[in-house]
């Protein structure tokens, strides 16, 4: 988790289905705030035992007391991308109080959004695992084959913390099409848009593939397209995405 003490904007990051949301090109940008950018339950060396573990509403839980733990007396700007908007979106919705705005970087609407998450859950446990070992073996290839066609720059030399197997199963197929049920996850989305401020943040070269609801673009505090970028822009252009956080959330 990264974490910078100075400043009296606290930045929580909720990183998506891969991991590893805050790039420190992206994080350099909003000096002096307070940055949090924690693996979620089932990620880096929190996997718990069972798969049945894992689902939105403890990642909710998760987001609660680590807010709890390090933002007592502060509202926070929340920032989730892809399956981390519907974390966050979770969290504004049970806990309106402690959010300043929510920052939702491609996050996902419905289930149309949830493309990668969608195969892994269609598969049989022995395709889930291979798909994942494979994908943290050669980052390189899977940035490729995800239309990132700058890997190398990308990676900056980083390995991928990135998500399990069990965690792909359990939370983001049969968890995530439960949360995704009409009308409760509509309406949970539609509490967040009335109780905080929402910016929309989106990769020029994805947003046409983003199944984005009319009322909720109307209901937008924001919108902004991240020139050359897709739905991986704080891979694709971390000092973009910075500047664009910046200038939303930074005094």
């Amino acid at each position: 988790m990264t974490h910078h003490e100075t400043g009296s904007a606290v930045l929580v990051f909720i990183h998506g289905l891969i991991g590893s949301f805050a790039d420190p090109r992206a994080l350099s940008a909003l000096k002096p705030a307070t940055t949090l950018a924690p693996d979620l339950h089932g990620y880096g060396s929190a996997l718990p035992d069972r798969p049945d573990e894992i689902t939105i509403d403890r990642q909710v839980d998760f987001v609660r007391r680590l807010i709890d733990r390090e933002a007592r007396n502060a509202r926070v700007h929340l920032i989730g991308h892809s399956l981390g908007g519907v974390v966050a979106a979770g969290y504004a919705h049970q806990f309106p109080d402690r959010v300043a705005s929510f920052v939702n970087v491609e996050g996902n609407f419905t289930l149309a959004d949830a493309f990668w998450s969608r195969q892994l859950a269609a598969k049989p446990p022995s395709e889930v695992q291979r798909i994942p070992d494979r994908d943290r073996s050669d980052p390189a290839g899977w940035l490729r084959e995800a239309g990132i066609d700058r890997p190398r720059s990308c990676l900056g030399g980083r390995r991928s913390r990135g998500v399990s197997a069990r965690h792909g199963r359990a939370c983001h197929g049969s968890g995530r099409r439960r949360i995704h049920r009409k009308p409760r996850y509509t309406r949970m989305l539609r509490h967040a848009f009335d109780q905080v401020p929402v910016h929309l943040v989106a990769g020029a070269r994805s947003r046409s593939g983003c199944d984005v609801r009319d009322w909720a673009i109307d209901a937008a505090a924001s919108y902004t397209e991240i020139p050359d970028a897709g739905h991986m822009g704080m891979l694709e252009a971390p000092e973009a995405l910075g500047t664009e956080l910046r200038r939303l959330l930074v005094p």
